[in-house]
C-alpha cells in the first residue's frame, strides 16, 4: 500500500472519532423532549443530558492532551475511542435518567480524549508542507459536525428512536478502532517526562468544573446568586493556584512559556469568542424559528444546517490558503463577516421567508469557516513542533469554555429583552382589554387572567401566547360558572349574548396576539444584536493569532515558528 493511501487511512480514523466527539455536543438537544416523555422528569433534570456532556468535555481537555503527550497520543485516542463507543451503546439501552446522565458525563469524558489528539496526531500523520490543507479539512468537519448535530438528531428522531443518536456512534466508532492500531504511528512530546503532574491536574480541573458549573447553573441562580459567585470565586482561586503550580514545577502540564507566544493566546482567545458566537448564532436561530415562526424542531434544524454548508466550504478554502498567506486576516475577516451574519438575524420577523433564514446562516457559516480553520492552524504553526499536543488542549479548552460561557450570557440577555418587550405589551393588553367596552366584566377577567399567564418567566415561551381558540374556551367556562351564580333570568340574558362575546373575545385576542407576537421579535431583535456585538473584541484577537509574515531570501512567503521565550 502507498504512503498516500496510508496516510488518507490514517487521516480517516482520526476524523471518525473526531467528528462523533463534536457531533455529540450538539445531536441529542433536539430529542431531549423525546427522552422527557419516555423516562419522565422536569426540564431542569433532561437538561443534565447535555450539560453533563459538556460540563465533563470541557473540565477533563487540558489533562487529556497532557496524559496523550506523556503516554502515547495513539495510545490515548484509542481509550477515548472505546470509552465513548461503549457508552454510546450503554446510553440507548439506559433504563432510566440517571442512568443516561451518567453515561453521557462518560461520554464527555471520552470527547475530551478524542479532540485535542486529533490535531497532533494529523500533524504527525502528514508532512508539514501539506499542514494547511489538512488542517482545512479538520476544520470543515469541525464546523460540520457542531452544525448539522440538530438536523441529524431530528431526523434519526423523526424516522426511527431518540435512541439512534447515540447507536449511530457504534459503526464510526469501530471503524476508527480498526483503522488507528493499523495506521496511525504512535507520538508523544518527548520533553514531556512521566510524572504526573498531580498538583496541576488538581487545579485546573477544579477551576474548570467551577467556572463551567457556575455558567450553567447562572440561568436557574442569577448572576449575583451567592452560589455562582462563590463558583466563580473558587474557579478563579484554582486558576491562581494552579498558574502557581505549574511556575513552581519541575514537570509541569502546562509549560507557561507557552503563554508567552503572543499569536498562540491570539488564537486561544479568538476561538473563545468564537466559540460562544457560534452558540449564540444556534441557539437563538433555533428558539426564533420554533418559538416565534412556529416550526418543527426537525425543520428549524434542517435549516440550521446551512451553517455547516457554508463552514465546509470555507473552512477547505481558508486552511490551505492561510497555510500560504498567514492565518490573521482571514480570521479577522470571517469574525467581522460572523458578526455581521449575526446582526442581519436580528432583521427576521414572523413572517419572513426561509430563504432569509438560510442565507443569513450561510453568511454565518462562511464567517465560521474563515475563523476557524484558519486560527486552529497558527496555533499549531506558532507553537513549537513538541507542544502541538498541549496546544490543542488548551485551544480546545478555550473553545469549549468560550461556548457554555456564550449561552449563560446569550440566555440572560434574551430573557431580559422578552421581559421588557413582551412585559410591555402585556402590560397593554390588560389595558387593551379593560377598555373593551363590548364585553362583559367575567368575559374580562378570563381573558386577563389569561393574559397574566402567558408568556411569564421571561423566556423563549414569552412569545407564545393564548391561541383565539384556548381564549374562547376559556371565556366559555367562566360564563359558564357566572351563569351558573344567576337567577335564571339574568342568566337567559348571559346565555343570550354568549356569541357574541366569543366573536369579541377572538377578536381582541388576535390583536393581542399580534403585538405580543411584535414585541417578542424586537425582544430576539436585540438579542441578536448584542450577539453580533460581542463577536466584536474577536476581531483585534484574530489580528494577532499569528506572527506576521516574512519574506524569505528567495522571496518566497514563510512562517515564522514559535519558540519557547
Amino acid at each position: 500500500m502507498s504512503e498516500k493511501m496510508k496516510r488518507a487511512f490514517a487521516f480517516t480514523a482520526i476524523i471518525l472519532g473526531f467528528f462523533m466527539a463534536l457531533l455529540d455536543t450538539t445531536i441529542v438537544n433536539i430529542a431531549l423532549p423525546e427522552m422527557r416523555t419516555y423516562f419522565g422528569g422536569g426540564v431542569a433534570e433532561i437538561s443534565w443530558v447535555m450539560n453533563g456532556y459538556n460540563l465533563a468535555f470541557a473540565v477533563f481537555i487540558l489533562t487529556a492532551s497532557r496524559l496523550a503527550d506523556q503516554f502515547g497520543r495513539r495510545k490515548v485516542f484509542l481509550i477515548g475511542i472505546t470509552l465513548f463507543t461503549v457508552s454510546s451503546l450503554l446510553a440507548g439501552f439506559a433504563p432510566s435518567l440517571e442512568v443516561l446522565i451518567g453515561l453521557r458525563v462518560i461520554q464527555g469524558l471520552a470527547g475530551a480524549i478524542i479532540v485535542p489528539v486529533t490535531i497532533p496526531l494529523t500533524t504527525t500523520t502528514f508532512p508539514k508542507e501539506m499542514h494547511g490543507i489538512i488542517i482545512g479539512i479538520w476544520g470543515a468537519v469541525s464546523g460540520l459536525a457542531a452544525a448539522s448535530g440538530p438536523a441529524l438528531g431530528g431526523v434519526l428522531t423523526e424516522n426511527l428512536d431518540w435512541k439512534w443518536i447515540f447507536f449511530v456512534n457504534v459503526p464510526l466508532g469501530v471503524l476508527s478502532l480498526i483503522l488507528t492500531p493499523i495506521f496511525i504511528r504512535e507520538s508523544k512530546d518527548v520533553s514531556a517526562g512521566r510524572r504526573v503532574d498531580l498538583a496541576g491536574t488538581l487545579f485546573i480541573t477544579g477551576s474548570m468544573f467551577c467556572f463551567v458549573y457556575g455558567l450553567i447553573r447562572v440561568d436557574d441562580w442569577g448572576w449575583t446568586s451567592s452560589a455562582v459567585l462563590l463558583l466563580f470565586a473558587a474557579g478563579l482561586l484554582s486558576l491562581l493556584l494552579f498558574l502557581y503550580a505549574e511556575r513552581k514545577g519541575a514537570e509541569p502540564m502546562l509549560p507557561l512559556e507557552l503563554m508567552k507566544i503572543k499569536a498562540f493566546n491570539g488564537a486561544a482567545l479568538t476561538l473563545l469568542i468564537v466559540g460562544a458566537g457560534l452558540m449564540n448564532i444556534s441557539l437563538l436561530t433555533t428558539f426564533f424559528m420554533t418559538r416565534i415562526m412556529g416550526m418543527t424542531e426537525l425543520k428549524a434544524g434542517l435549516i440550521l444546517s446551512m451553517l455547516a454548508i457554508g463552514s465546509t466550504l470555507t473552512s477547505a478554502v481558508s486552511g490551505p490558503l492561510s497555510g500560504k498567506f498567514g492565518s490573521r486576516w482571514f480570521a479577522a475577516g470571517g469574525v467581522v463577516v460572523m458578526a455581521g451574519a449575526t446582526y442581519s438575524l436580528g432583521g427576521l420577523t414572523s413572517a419572513s421567508p426561509v430563504s432569509g433564514i438560510l442565507l443569513r446562516l450561510a453568511l454565518a457559516g462562511i464567517g465560521i469557516g474563515l475563523t476557524m480553520a484558519p486560527v486552529m492552524s497558527a496555533a499549531v504553526r506558532n507553537v513549537p513542533e513538541e507542544k502541538v499536543g498541549i496546544s490543542s488542549g488548551v485551544i480546545n479548552m478555550t473553545k469549549a469554555l468560550g461556548s457554555v460561557l456564550g449561552v449563560a450570557i446569550i440566555v440572560t440577555a434574551l430573557q431580559q429583552n422578552l421581559d421588557d418587550k413582551v412585559g410591555a405589551a402585556r402590560s397593554s393588553a390588560v389595558q387593551v382589554v379593560r377598555n373593551d367596552a363590548k364585553l362583559l366584566p367575567p368575559v374580562k377577567e378570563a381573558l386577563m387572567a389569561s393574559l397574566q399567564g402567558a408568556g411569564s418567566g421571561g423566556s423563549a415561551e414569552a412569545a407564545s401566547l393564548p391561541s383565539p381558540e384556548s381564549a374562547a374556551a376559556a371565556v366559555g367556562s367562566q360564563l359558564r360558572a357566572a351563569a351558573s351564580k344567576l337567577a335564571p333570568e339574568e342568566r337567559a340574558v348571559l346565555e343570550q349574548s354568549a356569541q357574541g362575546q366569543m366573536r369579541e373575545t377572538e377578536a381582541v385576542v388576535d390583536r393581542i396576539g399580534r403585538e405580543m407576537k411584535e414585541a417578542a421579535v424586537k425582544g430576539f431583535s436585540r438579542t441578536f444584536a448584542l450577539a453580533g456585538l460581542l463577536l466584536l473584541p474577536g476581531i483585534p484577537f484574530a489580528l494577532i493569532s499569528d506572527r506576521a509574515r516574512r519574506r524569505s531570501e528567495g522571496g518566497i512567503p514563510a512562517a515564522e515558528k514559535g519558540t519557547l521565550l
